[in-house]
């Protein structure tokens, strides 16, 4: 792994607890955050706070949907061995966290937000004219900093709440980071360093600030964090101090880029169950084979002699995702020429989809027997996510003198 630091080391990701998962959350995000646990320090949360910014009038699923999602996630193979896996409001310290940055941030911010206008307009049906929703991109902000989490897994849509967090993180540090003594304590704290490792600071810090080189910021940030005998906050200003600010108390994330999921529902659209065209992780085969079998195909393939365009079919989506480069060609000379059926077309994608889910659906049935492992696996993911909130929370208190006198 790349790290320049243990805060870029640390992943961050949540979603929101809609029940039952399907094959488009699992290419979409499951399978990312498989691969991500063995490269980061990885934290995934189960959004259920977010989940009542849209369903606050009827919350009464939430319970359940987060169970069947714990079920789901660790069936796809989030390993809480590797990974620390637990429930939003479990962990108060996001709701203050909130509560402080609503403090500070222009109501102009979060009003911008792409997907503010977009979902109302989308969710007509329901009133979202209330601050919980106005206010749910800060509380993603305060998910993430109160981690001082370094990397946000996002597609590119949603890029905008990553640089929400970033200028929230960066007004915050501006107001309260600076102490009226920061430069004495800051070179103090590099003398702490030793001559050696103090001479090399100072040497990175000019490069940095003088030439604007990158590089040399990620040496010298490497350098503060192999640092054993300076104190956290030491730490924290020596950062800040580098940069030419005061003292880093939330380090800015930075997105993570995931590759576009290519998952298509039933009918070709994006799988969503506003659209009721998923096939859940859970589906039994012959549920998997029957949806499929009724899959609309290309509108031009009336009869069975009638050629098509695999372009225009849905089931063509899926052999992108699941076949291999001989049985594409299949398809693609078999359609077109009128040799193969349609039936006859999906069955390889029918087989592939069933072969993916199987192993999965044996492990969701060991965990779903166990309930009181998958407790203990999100209480101990609660109690330590807890344990690091708290941390940043006592920080974040202290810059904003809220201290018993």
């Amino acid at each position: 792994m790349n790290s320049v630091s243990a805060q870029h080391s640390r992943v961050l990701s949540g979603m929101r607890p809609t029940g039952r998962l399907h094959l488009g959350h699992y290419h979409g995000v499951l399978k990312n955050w498989v691969e991500l646990q063995h490269e980061y320090d990885c934290y995934f949360f189960i959004a259920d706070w977010h989940a009542l910014t849209t369903a606050y009038e009827d919350p009464t699923a939430i319970p359940a949907n987060i169970w069947e999602m714990a079920i789901d996630w660790l069936a796809a193979g989030v390993n809480p061995g590797a990974a620390t896996l637990f429930v939003q409001s479990r962990v108060p310290e996001h709701a203050e966290l909130h509560l402080l940055l609503s403090m500070i941030t222009p109501l102009g911010w979060l009003e911008r937000v792409p997907t503010y206008k977009d979902q109302q307009e989308r969710l007509k049906e329901l009133d979202l004219a209330t601050y919980g929703f106005l206010g749910y991109p800060l509380l993603q902000s305060a998910d993430i900093l109160i981690y001082k989490a370094g990397q946000i897994p996002v597609g590119e849509d949603q890029i905008a709440h990553v640089e929400l967090t970033r200028e929230v993180a960066r007004r915050f540090n501006h107001i309260y980071g600076r102490e009226p003594d920061f430069e004495e304590k800051a070179e103090a704290a590099r003398r702490k360093m030793g001559k050696k490792n103090g001479k090399l600071f100072d040497k990175l810090r000019r490069a940095y600030q003088e030439q604007g080189d990158q590089e040399a910021l990620e040496v010298a940030r490497a350098l503060l964090e192999g640092q054993a005998n300076i104190t956290m906050a030491d730490r924290e200003r020596l950062f800040g101090y580098l940069e030419g600010g005061g003292r880093e108390i939330l380090p800015e994330p930075q997105p993570l880029l995931t590759k576009a999921s290519r998952m298509p529902g039933l009918d070709g659209q994006k799988m969503s169950k506003s659209y009721g065209n998923t096939i859940s992780l859970r589906d039994r085969p012959e549920e998997v084979e029957k949806a499929m079998r009724t899959m609309p195909t290309d509108p031009a393939r009336v009869r069975r002699t009638d050629p098509g365009d695999p372009e225009k079919c849905p089931v063509w989506q899926f052999h992108q995702v699941y076949s291999d480069p001989a049985v594409c060609d299949w398809v693609q000379q078999g359609c077109r020429s009128a040799g193969i059926g349609c039936i006859e077309c999906k069955q390889p994608v029918i087989d592939a989809v069933c072969a993916e889910l199987k192993p999965i659906q044996a492990r969701a049935e060991e965990f779903a027997a166990q309930p009181e492992l998958v407790r203990s696996i999100l209480n101990e993911g609660c109690e330590k996510a807890r344990d690091v909130a708290r941390e940043t929370l006592e920080e974040v208190r202290h810059a904003m003198s809220l201290v018993m006198v």
